[in-house]
Order: structure tokens, then C-alpha cells, then sequence
């Protein structure tokens, strides 16, 4: 039986977990979705992929608007995602030298 690839958890994703997995979790414990602190370590990408969803659900319910959040919601938001970038630029996140992925043009030809 094949084994099934696992999320390492927050602490031992890039820079604290500042990638979109990262930002899927914090947003889940701000949304109450997860238990805060919950760093989702050794869980199955399709584990994960069942909070992206949810956590999409509430982003669009809000029209991605944090200002459309519920003000809990919208507080713990911000102070879950201020508190992940100081942590993260403590451990040396230097967000501007980061490669964005390329765009695909129109019609899906590069």
C-alpha cells in the first residue's frame, strides 16, 4: 500500500508556514475552523484540502473582503496573520526576493 504524503506542520513548513498552506491554516483558526495553535503536522494533503474548502467557503461568503468578516473573525485575522509575518521575518523571510510563479498568458499558450 502506497503511503499517503504528509504536511510537515507549521513550524517545519518555509519560514513558519508562510506559503498557502500556511496561510489556509492560520485562516481556518481565525474563521474557528481549527483549534488556534493546531499546526496540522502529519496531516494528509487531502485532510488539508477539506479545510481549504472550508476556509474558501468563508472567503467567499465575504466577497474576500476582510473588511466583510465578522469583527471577531476580522481581529483575530489580523492579529494570527501580523503575529506569522514577525515570526517569519524573524527567521529570515525576506518576502520581496521571493519568485512569484509565472502568469499564464490568455488562452493558455506561454
Amino acid at each position: 500500500m502506497m503511503r499517503e504524503d504528509t504536511y510537515p506542520g507549521l513550524e517545519a513548513d518555509d519560514f513558519g508556514g508562510m506559503t498557502p498552506i500556511g496561510n489556509t491554516i492560520r485562516d481556518a483558526w481565525a474563521f474557528g475552523l481549527l483549534p488556534e495553535g493546531e499546526t496540522c503536522g502529519g496531516w494528509t494533503l487531502r485532510a488539508l484540502q477539506r479545510v481549504h474548502e472550508q476556509v474558501v467557503a468563508v472567503w467567499e461568503d465575504c466577497e474576500y473582503d476582510t473588511a466583510r468578516l465578522p469583527a471577531e473573525w476580522r481581529a483575530a485575522h489580523e492579529r494570527i496573520h501580523m503575529a506569522a509575518i514577525a515570526r517569519a521575518l524573524e527567521l529570515g523571510w525576506k518576502p520581496e526576493e521571493r519568485e512569484l510563479p509565472p502568469v499564464p498568458k490568455p488562452g493558455g499558450r506561454d
